[in-house]
């Protein structure tokens, strides 16, 4: 890890610290994300807490811990820094996470006020997207199965590569009970989901099971009827 495998951007950010910092940190960043894809959340911490402590006022570095913390589940830490980067940036690009962890800690009503915040509409139509995806899960926390599905509706939904929205809209639907509308709606988030990031053909794997349960259970029933009606005709009628 030599720490120049970092976005640009990122590197343009370091820029304002000294050079054997921002090399050092680098690396730190760098063995963020290598240790969080093998999930070694401890390491990842480690490290994270480390860049942020040499580069404090560099976004990145807040942004790094943030997600470590949203990893492990702390979510009052990782709002915290998440806001710490929006002040520092002035990029509101962690919205939906920011919306997730007030829905992580149970504060609904405060999920929602965000999401509806001015700043949501300066997000671009992948971070709308995500933004959707969580307050579609805010309201399912809820209760409010059918509020979710509304939540879900719009234009994006047959955009080729929603399969994330596509999924959360099929799960959805499930939940409601409309088996057959969601597996044809899993059906188009499997064949989207070409790196099989959600495990949307394991759920068409399962529905295709239970409509087709429940077609065989029809014709039982249809053939039972009928062996009944045949079996109750009066003799005298032939």
């Amino acid at each position: 890890m030599t720490g120049q495998e970092l976005d640009r951007s990122v590197h343009h950010q370091l820029r304002t610290l000294t050079k054997e910092n921002a090399e050092g940190v680098a690396r730190h960043l760098v063995m963020v994300a290598a240790t969080l894809a093998a999930d070694e959340t401890q390491l990842a911490l480690a490290h994270a807490e480390t860049a942020a402590r040499r580069a404090g006022r560099v976004p990145a570095a807040r942004e790094a811990l943030g997600m470590v913390a949203y990893r492990m589940g702390d979510y009052n830490r990782a709002l915290g820094e998440f806001r710490t980067v929006r002040r520092l940036s002035g990029s509101s690009h962690l919205l939906a996470l920011m919306v997730d962890c007030e829905r992580g800690l149970g504060r609904f009503d405060r999920a929602l006020e965000l999401a509806s915040s001015p700043e949501a509409r300066t997000l671009t139509a992948a971070e709308r997207e995500e933004l959707t995806i969580v307050v579609s899960g805010v309201r399912r926390d809820m209760g409010q199965d059918a509020a979710a599905l509304v939540a879900l509706q719009g234009p994006g939904l047959r955009r080729k590569g929603a399969f994330r929205l596509q999924y959360a809209y099929a799960d959805t639907l499930a939940a409601l009970g409309r088996a057959d509308e969601a597996l044809d709606w899993f059906t188009r988030a499997a064949l989207g989901d070409v790196e099989g990031e959600t495990d949307a053909v394991e759920r068409v794997e399962e529905l295709q099971g239970t409509v087709q349960t429940d077609l065989l259970a029809g014709d039982d029933s249809e053939e039972s009827g009928a062996e009944d009606s045949r079996g109750t005709e009066d003799p005298d009628v032939r």
